[in-house]
């Protein structure tokens, strides 16, 4: 989405004031957020009534008063695994509320088996410190309903940096420095291997990293305590991811070396493949490619 997309959305509520589309600072890719002015406060509250909850393509979008930005805000959004099949969200979000304000909660479901939990979801708190109580009170512990314990851990967890740490070094390392948006850069990417025309009249069929509702990539040389939201992490910033997918030892509950992101769109998958194949991971380099019929299935 542009700003100019967002203006427009948004000004179909009332006069705007000022409107503003958060990009990365490396990249230039749109974060997925941003800040719209109201001249009238009244249209302010009507946008939210409004707006909040409205789905626009894979999204669903969330609409709130800004806060003021501060330290004891933010890093205030947790990852949860291990949650019961059968949980709702409104579930996750009675059990979490004891501990404070939730801001958004989410479940991640299974595109294949369309709307299936895939028993990981996200919780944002108001405040860090309500995010450290319920790590505190619910991780390793069993919910209701549920036969094993979750797991609750900040979804970007500081001791790692994911976040912080995979784009500065992935596009200020001299190899591979991409001046430009990423969108602009993709377009290298456009007709290599197949083209457009040639993919669209073959969507469906058994293509390389064609996987129906969007494009498969393989991601091998994880390591073992690798998680589902490194993925989400590391691709995330180049486009619609639909799903991620760590393959887990049976027996172990670890990460046997490999896993699968699906993206909806050739060009971001391309110019993510293009990007971090090769791409150093703590002690270990990634192999990152289209899904060949050849590989692991998920």
């Amino acid at each position: 989405m542009t700003q100019e997309e967002l203006k427009s959305l948004f000004g179909s509520i009332g006069e705007i004031e000022s409107c503003k589309l958060v990009r990365d600072k490396i990249t230039g890719q749109s974060l997925g957020y941003g800040f719209v002015n109201y001249i009238d406060p009244k249209d302010a509250e009507k946008a939210i009534n409004t707006l909040n909850g409205l789905r626009l393509q894979t999204k669903t979008i969330k609409v709130s008063y800004a806060r003021p930005s501060s330290a004891s805000i933010r890093d205030a959004n947790l990852y949860v695994s291990g949650l019961p099949k059968t949980m709702t969200q409104k579930e996750l979000e009675q059990l979490f509320s004891q501990y404070g304000r939730i801001i958004t909660s989410r479940i991640l479901v299974d595109q294949v088996t369309v709307g299936v939990s895939r028993g990981v979801g996200f919780i944002r708190f108001d405040k860090r410190i309500e995010a450290e109580e319920a790590i505190k009170g619910l991780n390793g512990q069993k919910p209701p309903g549920a036969t094993e314990p979750i797991t609750v851990k900040f979804a970007n967890n500081p001791s790692q940096k994911v976040n912080h740490t995979i784009l500065s070094q992935l596009y200020q390392s001299p190899n591979r420095r991409y001046p430009g948006p990423l969108a602009q850069q993709a377009q290298r990417f456009r007709f290599s291997p197949v083209t457009i025309d040639g993919m669209t009249s073959l969507a469906g069929i058994n293509f390389p990293g064609h996987a129906g509702t969007g494009w498969c990539i393989f991601v091998y040389n994880l390591a073992p305590d690798a998680d589902e939201s490194i993925l989400w992490q590391m691709f995330g910033p180049f486009g619609a991811v639909t799903n991620v997918k760590v393959i887990r030892d049976f027996n172990t509950n670890k990460c046997k070396g490999f896993g699968f992101v699906t993206m909806t769109n050739y060009d971001e998958a391309a110019m993510a493949i293009a990007s971090l194949n090769g791409y150093r991971l703590g002690d270990r380099v990634l192999q990152v490619s289209f899904k060949t019929s050849k590989t692991h299935k998920a």
